[in-house]
């Protein structure tokens, strides 16, 4: 017999690539780990449900918004067996097929494009870590191809996809199933998803999420049909075609993606809008009229030459190569003569005030994105060479920046909005329009039950949780300040 040749169709991803990518910027090597999802955890996330409401939220008269409750994980990063980082990753839950359905655990990446699964036909280590898509569970599943087109020979080899993430990198074949937020029924999208067959042991060997469900424009999809929001707005005209993401500020706050509109309490400002630049090259970017770090302008985002992504897949801020060195001599300060001593606390390099990064948004709303020393520094003061100091070195503070290498149309200069962006701004992404919302973040008024491997409290390890108070210089969450959205 002749084996077929697979067809292989390669795509690009924006936001696991940079997970696989933050670990050079902590100057570390990530080992592949397996993950055990403890039982209490586990019932957890189970729990944690799509929520409908009609309360308190911008949508659509009569239309439901569906929230999906996130988790955070913290994954720790070792150099030379000492713990210096942690990468962190937010997920939730959506379940497939029927009448039984299937639970798993995404993370709801707007750098990617496609609902990606492990197939119950991967029997790797790092599959075999995770709950696996069975399609002869489900009573509404069919086997296609990359078209669409069911599969009855199941003797031949199936098409196949293949998508790469930075240095990682999934293979499979296509399913068309029922992906639902929730148990209700106008929850549920009739979708293509990638199964796969391969998945790289980065970033799935590291965290519990099982796979990824990208909220891209159609430009990242290998066809309309697997784009989970653009399918969910069309087979449900009723509702509001925007989704919205909320990261809460502290561990203890409740994480929350909304499909349908916005809740009005999680924004303490003003909702300012910004248009998509772009839109043709699939990702929710935006133009940056201009840039400025204290007073000084950034002349190499005069006149609209840079651009930022809104990445819900990446924990760090990335930033242009072409800038980030002088990014970080500019953002580099002492820890002040009053924190350093014998017997003192070692300072916390978030709580130390620096230079505010501001950048002015395209848009007549003129919006401005902030961000203060809390959102742009590692936690922990480097100790650096001073000559006029009596010990020869001082304590620095020094930023945590992502070098972002990207080539044109996309790059080169390019930011890459993650965490630290999305954890200050509440988000909104008008699928519709192609333009994104930004309100200053509120105060998370749900309790979370806390984060999976949560560092040691007082950790200055990168990627540390925040302290629960707000430093002075940095306003508090909700209320008008330098760091908030203006107009």
């Amino acid at each position: 017999m002749c084996a077929l040749p697979q067809l292989f169709l390669r795509v690009a991803a924006v936001a696991t690539s940079l997970l696989l990518q933050e670990a050079l910027a902590m100057e570390v090597a990530v080992p592949a780990a397996r993950v055990h999802i403890p039982e209490d955890e586990l019932s957890f996330i189970q729990k944690n449900l799509s929520v409908a409401r009609r309360t308190a939220v911008s949508t659509l008269p009569g239309s439901i918004v569906h929230r999906v409750n996130l988790h955070k994980q913290y994954v720790p990063i070792s150099k030379n067996n000492t713990l210096i980082a942690y990468k962190t990753a937010y997920f939730g839950q959506i379940q497939l097929g029927s009448p039984t359905p299937q639970i798993f655990t995404v993370v709801f990446d707007t750098g990617s494009g496609h609902l990606i699964l492990p197939s119950q036909n991967c029997e790797s280590d790092t599959c075999m870590m995770h709950r696996r898509y069975n399609r002869a569970d489900s009573g509404t599943a069919v086997h296609i191809d990359h078209k669409g087109t069911p599969i009855e020979d199941e003797t031949k080899a199936p098409h196949q996809v293949s998508i790469t993430f930075g240095s990682g990198q999934v293979t499979g074949d296509f399913v068309q199933d029922s992906v639902c937020l929730g148990p209700s029924a106008d929850s549920c999208t009739d979708l293509r998803v990638v199964l796969a067959n391969k998945m790289s042991a980065e970033p799935f060997g590291l965290f519990n999420f099982d796979g990824v469900l990208g909220l891209g424009l159609g430009a990242l999809t290998l066809a309309p049909e697997f784009s989970f929001f653009g399918q969910m707005s069309a087979q449900n005209p009723s509702m509001l075609g925007r989704f919205s993401v909320f990261i809460a500020r502290n561990d203890d706050g409740q994480s929350s993606i909304a499909f349908g509109g916005h809740d009005e309490e999680k924004a303490a400002s003003t909702v300012l809008w910004a248009p998509v630049a772009m839109p043709e090259l699939g990702y929710w970017q935006v133009g940056i009229k201009r840039m400025l770090i204290g007073d000084t302008v950034i002349h190499e985002c005069e006149e609209g030459a840079c651009r930022a992504i809104l990445d819900t897949g990446t924990s760090l801020l990335g930033v242009p190569r072409l800038l980030s060195r002088s990014m970080h001599r500019t953002l580099a300060r002492a820890v002040p003569e009053s924190l350093r001593g014998e017997g003192l606390p070692e300072a916390d390099c978030r709580d130390i005030p620096g230079e505010l990064i501001s950048f002015e948004l395209a848009g007549p709303d003129g919006a401005v994105v902030s961000l203060g020393a809390e959102d742009y520094s590692r936690p922990k003061p480097y100790n650096m060479t001073a000559p006029n100091s009596t010990l020869g070195w001082e304590p620095v503070c020094r930023s945590l920046l992502l070098p972002v290498d990207m080539k044109e149309p996309i790059g080169p200069m390019v930011f890459i909005w993650g965490e630290p962006v999305l954890r200050k701004y509440y988000t909104i992404y008008d699928w519709a329009n192609k333009q994104v919302g930004f309100s200053t973040a509120g105060e998370s008024e749900a309790a979370s039950d806390g984060a999976i491997g949560t560092p040691v409290a007082g950790s200055l390890a990168a990627g540390a949780p925040l302290r629960k108070t707000v430093s002075s210089s940095e306003g508090t969450a909700g209320s008008p300040s330098k760091s908030s959205v203006t107009v």
